[in-house]
């Protein structure tokens, strides 16, 4: 038997090496692998052997020839294709291992240039691997160091490679490739982010598969992008954090935990955000860690119950004794200190996750547009595709269409309100003071409904706040419930037919309103 083997990723490769070796397969290996082998103690034969000519383009081309191409692909069980190999002096070959240049790795990397990222697409290698996944029934593929194992005990047990093995493994080799290539194509059109393709397909790595979906019926897995990983990404995601504490991940808590860092990493001040099935229940800034914790919790302490917190700076002991005394589901943050750990490691179940990043407007936004990744979501039979839903402050342009403009704390809050409200499932009505939630109406059928349970929940606090609309108000009947309940100021983006009704109404009440001509659905 023979064998080609080619890797970038050498983990394990003495292993298999060996184990090859030891049932008389001979080795053929391409330059720096068989160096690592011939290193290991390994008998290896250079592929040049194979071609008789050497590598050449500084290894750009060295697998490419039909020695190799016809000992691969040929049929076994076709007399006229051994025939064919007979007569050209090919032998066959029955293992290929290969693992392909590491591009994702390299164009992750600050100031990669086109030259180096072009450098690092695989050519030969992929050739390789499609060309054994295809006859798969004759040859095996190898292209994951964590395969090797049990292919060669399953060789070892029964003295052969079933086809069902040689099967799957032809199947994860062909999406090694698609993979592969996906990530090329995401990368030579990311100075375009905003280009949708006419065919797309996406990079995506399994991280786990979870116990179930949104509910115990439903399978679930989590994925994440291809080249994302905390120890290559300085940019904060869920899918990146390391878990420190506490028992395993459910759908709902990934997706909770991505609203909460959201929408804690849209302020650059020490912000504690409070989410319960992805809205935020409690959100707030404050001059330090532990204020804005204890404004966020009063904004609604009983939906806060069993919830997600995200906070934007890293969690010491004081916050983490506050947290402590209440169940919450899980924490996300750049870091935890020692002493924290401490306090909320002594609840078994509290997931807590660390970014290892800043969380912060910067590095969010970085995030956004250096991935230039779609948010993506699935209807029957497709999906759509759409950019993030991104503003930066230096592009809200607003107006006042009241004849009393918005007071400077006023103002403060309203810009606060609006960032949040960003959050928040339509329809969707958020009331602030004093850089805190107070009241929050999501997912309703109509506006004024939302208005009504967002000043329920403030109660006397809607006195003296201010709301935040994510679309316009379709009738003044929103306004004027708010300005029943005390609230001083609006933020919306206008553009209905009755916006005079709207200014009208908050003029009789000496209401400040501001138009910003963007709106925010989250549906």
């Amino acid at each position: 038997m023979r064998a080609i083997i080619s890797v970038a990723n050498r983990e394990h490769l003495e292993e298999l090496g060996r184990a090859l070796a030891e049932r008389q397969v001979t080795i053929f290996a391409t330059g720096g692998t068989a160096a690592a082998l011939q290193s290991a103690g390994i008998d290896v034969h250079p592929v040049s052997r194979l071609i008789q000519f050497p590598e050449i383009l500084g290894g750009r081309v060295k697998t490419l020839h039909p020695h190799i191409y016809g000992g691969i692909l040929a049929r076994r069980s076709d007399p006229a294709h051994m025939r064919e190999l007979e007569a050209h002096g090919i032998a066959p070959i029955d293992l290929v291992a290969v693992n392909l240049y590491p591009f994702v790795e390299t164009v992750a990397r600050e100031g990669v240039s086109l030259e180096e990222a072009q450098e690092q697409i695989d050519i030969g290698g992929v050739a390789l691997i499609r060309a054994a996944a295809k006859n798969f029934q004759d040859v095996i593929v190898l292209v994951r160091p964590q395969d090797y194992a049990p292919v060669l005990q399953e060789w070892q047990e029964r003295g052969e490679v079933s086809l069902e093995t040689r099967r799957r493994l032809a199947a994860i080799a062909f999406q090694y490739t698609a993979s592969y290539d996906t990530a090329i194509a995401e990368y030579l059109r990311s100075q375009d982010p905003d280009y949708f393709p006419e065919e797309l397909t996406l990079p995506l790595q399994r991280l786990q598969t979870l116990r179930y979906g949104e509910n115990p019926h439903q399978r679930a897995a989590f994925y994440r992008w291809g080249g994302l990983s905390r120890a290559k990404d300085c940019r904060p995601a869920v899918a990146s954090a390391e878990v420190l504490h506490g028992k395993e991940l459910s759908f709902n808590n990934l997706l909770d935990l991505d609203a909460a860092l959201a929408a804690a990493g849209s302020f650059a001040a020490p912000t504690v955000a409070i989410i319960k099935h992805t809205n935020p229940c409690g959100l707030a800034c404050g001059d330090t860690l532990l204020e804005a914790y204890r404004k966020a919790h009063a904004g609604d302490p009983v939906s806060a119950y069993g919830g997600i917190i995200g906070c934007n700076r890293p969690v010491e002991a004081d916050v983490a004794q506050e947290i402590h005394q209440l169940f919450y589901e899980a924490v996300i943050a750049p870091e935890f200190t020692p002493e924290a750990l401490a306090i909320l490691r002594q609840k078994k179940n509290i997931r807590l996750l660390a970014t290892h990043a800043p969380i912060d407007p910067s590095t969010l936004n970085a995030q956004i547009f250096k991935s230039g990744r779609f948010d993506i979501r699935s209807v029957s039979g497709g999906v759509l595709l759409q950019t993030a839903d991104f503003i930066g402050e230096h592009e809200l342009e607003y107006r006042v269409v009241t004849e009393r403009k918005p007071t400077l704390e006023e103002m403060t809050d309203l810009m606060f309100a609006w960032k949040v409200v960003r959050h928040v499932k339509s329809n969707a009505i958020v009331l602030a003071h004093k850089l805190a939630v107070v009241g929050v109406g999501a997912g309703q059928m109509n506006r004024v409904t939302s208005v009504q349970l967002a000043v329920e929940k403030a109660g006397e606090r809607a006195r003296g706040a201010v709301l935040a609309s994510d679309a316009f108000f379709p009738f003044a009947d929103g306004v004027e419930a708010a300005a029943k309940a005390g609230v001083t100021a609006i933020i919306q983006p206008g553009g209905s037919i009755r916006d005079e009704d709207s200014i009208r109404v908050a003029n009789q009440h000496a209401i400040a309103m501001i138009f910003t001509g963007r709106r925010h659905f989250r549906h």
